[in-house]
């Protein structure tokens, strides 16, 4: 004799709907903040870059005011980057500011990046920092 199979009914599949739902709810919550964090990274690693590459070149005998007038012709012209524009972008997709300070120093900053650290708290990097070394 053979057992009749049982359909699900709509509470079961309701209950179903609702345990997905809360899983997403927390999984979303969790993660809310990854998205930030990650922009963040890629901003201070990437000005990282463009700071060393940029140094390197006033290294083999480019003038600051060079590397500063023209950032992705010098970044080329490294060799070390394919696209050099990709590269001067920050993880929020600005251009990084590429300055010269009173002291002669390069300085390689992403705004967003300083807010994010001003939000969060936070040390800027040496390359970024904007406040006046004495």
């Amino acid at each position: 004799m053979k057992r009749k199979k049982r359909a699900m009914t709509l509470l079961e599949i309701m209950i179903v709907i609702l345990i997905i739902g809360i899983v997403g709810s927390v999984i979303g919550y969790n993660m809310r903040g990854s998205l930030e964090r990650g922009k963040a990274f890629k901003s201070r690693e990437g000005a990282k870059k463009v700071y060393e590459i940029l140094t390197l070149r006033m290294a083999e005998g480019v003038t600051i005011d060079n590397v500063v007038a023209d950032p992705v012709d010098n970044i080329h012209r490294s060799g070390l980057v394919s696209n050099p524009s990709d590269l001067l972008t920050d993880g929020w997709n600005q251009q990084y500011v590429i300055e010269q300070t009173e002291h002669g120093e390069l300085k390689v900053i992403s705004q967003r990046y300083i807010e994010f650290l001003e939000r969060k708290g936070g040390e800027l990097p040496f390359y970024m920092d904007i406040e006046n070394q004495d």
